[in-house]
């Protein structure tokens, strides 16, 4: 049986990559919603960063960033469906993102 790419091991940065990934998907959701919602929203590039509130297009342009980004170590990180550890951690990447994004961003509306 031939070796390919689908169906080497994972090595140990690989779930690196599948973490890192899931975070940056998760982050992608609130700036693409608000931004194609045209709703003002915090962002590396407000004033004070991550405080501040962004246009709805810096936002659109961030959310892309994190989709790009996350996509590219999703793709290299050689995660396939098969691979029950990659998803729970692909899956825990997700979990921790998304519960660190609501504390940050829990204030946003006061």
């Amino acid at each position: 049986m031939e070796n390919t790419d689908t169906t080497k091991k994972m090595k140990w940065y690989h779930y690196i990559m599948v973490f890192l990934a899931a975070a940056f998907l998760a982050n992608f959701v609130p700036h693409f919603v608000n931004g194609i919602s045209g709703i003002p929203f915090p962002s590396p590039f407000s004033n004070p960063p991550g405080r501040g509130l962004s246009s709805p297009l810096t936002n659109v342009i961030w959310a892309f960033i994190n989709f790009i980004a996350g996509y590219l170590l999703l793709r290299f990180s050689r995660m396939n469906s098969k691979n029950i550890l990659a998803l729970i951690i692909f899956f825990l990447g997700m979990v921790i993102m998304s519960i660190q994004l609501s504390l940050t961003f829990a204030d946003k509306m006061k």
